[in-house]
């Protein structure tokens, strides 16, 4: 969440973005690259407006990779703690209440394995903290309900629901990043307000009884976002692919990418590539396609701009023949 984001700054940002598709390619961050004739990803897509009203906040985005067609997403700080399902045109599918949660500040959404074999798991991120007030940070973990991307919109409630506390190890901060590693199950924080992050790392099987003080995994530096304060700088979406191979981080005017050969190498091998991407009013949500042929973005409403799911989708790499 950026606090009073200023509408001249929403209105040119995306402005600027429209002009300057393939501005995000430029270096970024140290030794970073554009993508190679082996890893490429085209122009985006405008699929659909967001249709129901109440998403005013997107601040996540994941895909479904049971269901087809359908989205996930949230608002940030000031909902309920509830989910939205949405089709990638924007068609409303549903508001899925989590039983049991709270939300503080919910900032990022990612889904995946979890301990049930075969079965998908939503994960919330109730992470943010503008003012780095709170010592625990909360990940909410609920079994990924039934939706068809042709049902009428549904209102119920999720149960099952279980909160994993979370703590830093050397003290507060902001965070807008949550992650999933499908292949060992860990997750991962990324930091906010500094153009140099920090990854904080939950091995799996992370306790539901008992805070879990999380380790560091990394330190990355990403170039800084023009016109904004420490507020607006450093990571504000990520996801991870549903092969585990490859990641995306976003800032509000870059997104980046790295890719690993096996899980056993590190999440974030460097160095990073930059990916197309235009600047949107807010630009929190970023996430993988369920078949990696590309990634989804979403933006809070600002400016009087309505929120529009975009995609990039993936020309040549991995996945694709």
């Amino acid at each position: 969440m950026l606090p009073a984001f200023p509408q001249r700054l929403a209105t040119f940002l995306f402005a600027a973005g429209m002009m300057l598709l393939w501005g995000c390619q430029v270096e970024a961050a140290q030794h970073a690259e554009v993508p190679t004739d082996t890893t490429r990803f085209g122009e985006p897509v405008a699929l659909g407006r967001v249709a129901y009203d109440p998403i005013r906040e997107a601040s996540g985005i994941v895909a479904s990779r049971t269901h087809r067609d359908v989205l996930w997403t949230h608002n940030d700080s000031g909902d309920e703690p509830r989910l939205y399902a949405l089709t990638p045109r924007g068609e409303h599918l549903g508001v899925y209440t989590l039983a049991g949660a709270t939300a503080r500040d919910w900032e990022d959404i990612a889904l995946g394995p979890g301990p049930d074999p075969g079965v998908d798991y939503l994960y919330v991120g109730d992470i943010g903290d503008n003012e780095a007030r709170y010592d625990r940070k909360y990940v909410y973990r609920v079994p990924e309900p039934v939706v068809r991307a042709g049902q009428p919109p549904v209102d119920t409630t999720l149960t099952g629901v279980e909160r994993i506390t979370l703590q830093y190890p050397d003290g507060r901060a902001d965070a807008e990043t949550l992650l999933l590693d499908p292949l060992t199950k860990d997750l991962y924080i990324v930091t906010k307000r500094n153009t140099t992050v920090t990854v904080y790392r939950a091995a799996y099987p992370p306790s539901t009884t008992e805070a879990v003080v999380m380790e560091p995994a990394a330190t990355l530096r990403l170039a800084p976002v023009p016109g904004l304060s420490s507020d607006g700088q450093g990571a504000v979406g990520g996801d991870v692919s549903p092969s585990g191979l490859e990641v995306l981080l976003k800032t509000y005017a870059r997104v980046y990418y790295w890719q690993r050969a096996s899980g056993a190498q590190p999440l974030f091998t460097p160095p990073p590539m930059t990916l197309p991407y235009i600047a949107e009013p807010q630009g929190e949500a970023i996430g993988w396609a369920a078949d990696g042929s590309g990634y989804y973005t979403l933006s809070e409403e600002r400016a009087g701009i309505p929120a529009t799911v975009y995609f990039y989708p993936r020309l040549s790499g991995p996945g694709l023949d």
